[in-house]
């Protein structure tokens, strides 16, 4: 590999609980069959990929009290999946996204740390938070949380997870800076956490991970969320796939790794990505025309709109104008279950009229226009030269990759594409032996003693 430039970190997810994958299409198979996450993973990793994600999905979304019928739905258990992915693969890192806000810190800690030890040093947790009282009716607490809440409590759960983890961690008792409130001994495996979320001890059953500890990722675009992975997180998957709005956010989540007391490089920062590839690049963008028009259509660029209008704009034309009319940002939410990634309504909703009327786009074509998330588009020698030009110029450590066909899209991928990272010299040839996903991924193994968390 290439001493003089970045090394081009890779995952793959399997797509589900959205508009992008085309389950129309007559070679898509099915979101929930097991040989689906088997064959997606086995690619992956003949693609010397680093690890595989699974999203999350607590409930299924709804319109107006109905449930999206747009959608692909259904999400088995994320933890059943990965440690079944573990028994088929041997150095793929395993990644899934599990709720702080509605699971314990006891419950966290003990099934990452079980896939660890069953994977050899694979697993890593996604923490995500909710605080709405949509997803909570589905558990024993309900929405309780205030939504500026959902990071204290996250913050506290990580830690907590952390402490137990850190139980087995060698010879010396530990304890953070924080006034002792997080507390474990490496002698008998006992842990004591105090503090506004938690009051709990006890003894870990898990010894220490064959990681130093499952690698944590996180998402975060408020200013609170970047807040928190850049302290937390050693990856955070980033909402940007283009310049230099990427670069931007890069720099600006480094930064607050190191102002946290971290070195730039223990935090990787990683935009998701779809692709199509084609012989020609016209044969590329004609696909690729094809594939975004099928899964943006009229009714579904209508509901991607009313998430931020907060309205109902069933009557509106999807080859019309984007809407005059102004969000509703106090009126009950007509949806339900999707994440909101936009921070201002008014100016989103200006904006995309703005690019509508600067580019004469219909309604549906300026969400087509704005909502895909940095397509990856032209022959494998074009995407090939875009993810290492993006990575060199700092918009990313690397790339989530998903295809718009279940299972098989990636295939396509890992034929064409990899080969040609791999002569670049930016993407490993082999695994090294033996592998962990923080050794894939370039992490350094936790120090035995805990951070400060204050």
């Amino acid at each position: 590999m290439s001493e003089n430039k970045k090394q081009v970190i890779l995952g793959a997810y399997l797509g589900g609980v959205n508009h992008h994958t085309a389950w129309w299409h007559p070679d898509a198979g099915s979101q929930i069959d097991f040989s689906s996450f088997e064959h997606t993973a086995r690619t992956a990793e003949r693609g010397r990929f680093d690890f595989f994600f699974l999203a999350e999905g607590l409930i299924l979304r709804e319109r107006a009290g109905q449930i999206f019928d747009q959608d692909i739905i259904g999400r088995p258990d994320t933890f059943t999946v990965l440690a079944s992915l573990a028994a088929v693969t041997e150095h793929l890192g395993l990644a899934g996204t599990i709720n702080a806000t509605f699971n314990e810190p006891y419950e966290l800690a003990r099934r990452f740390a079980s896939l660890d030890h069953l994977s050899g040093g694979r697993a890593a947790w996604n923490v995500v938070t909710s605080f709405d009282a949509f997803t909570g009716q589905n558990f024993r607490r309900g929405g309780y949380l205030d939504p500026a809440d959902r990071y204290v409590r996250a913050e506290e759960t990580l830690n907590a997870v952390r402490t137990l983890w850190d139980s087995w961690a060698g010879d010396e008792p530990l304890a953070d800076k924080a006034g002792g409130r997080f507390v474990s001994d490496p002698d008998t495996g006992d842990f004591t956490v105090r503090g506004e979320q938690f009051d709990i001890e006890g003894t870990f059953t898990v010894p220490r991970s064959p990681q130093g500890r499952p690698v944590v990722l996180q998402a975060g675009v408020s200013p609170q969320g970047r807040q928190f992975a850049a302290a937390n997180a050693d990856a955070i998957f980033s909402p940007y796939g283009k310049l230099p709005e990427a670069a931007d956010f890069y720099r600006d989540i480094k930064s607050r790794a190191v102002a946290a007391g971290r070195d730039a490089d223990d935090i990787k920062i990683l935009p998701s990505a779809s692709f199509v590839l084609g012989d020609t690049p016209a044969e590329a963008a004609e696909k690729h025309r094809e594939v975004v028009h099928g899964q943006v259509t009229g009714q579904t660029a209508l509901i991607l709109l009313e998430q931020i209008w907060n309205r109902d704009l069933s009557g509106y034309d999807p080859d019309g104008p984007v809407p005059a009319v102004d969000p509703d940002p106090d009126a009950p939410p007509i949806i339900h279950g999707r994440a909101f990634v936009h921070q201002d309504r008014f100016a989103t909703a200006q904006r995309l009229r703005e690019v509508g009327e600067a580019k004469k786009l219909s309604l549906r074509e300026v969400v087509i226009d704005q909502f895909e998330r940095g397509p990856l588009i032209g022959t494998p020698e074009q995407v090939a030269a875009q993810i290492d030009d993006f990575v060199q110029q700092d918009g990313s450590d690397g790339f989530i990759l998903g295809s718009h066909l279940v299972p098989t899209g990636l295939d396509e991928f890992v034929d064409r594409v990899v080969p040609l990272l791999q002569d670049r010299g930016v993407l490993r040839a082999e695994y090294a032996e033996p592998s962990t996903l923080r050794g894939n991924l370039g992490l350094p193994v936790p120090h035995r003693h805990l951070e400060a968390r204050t």
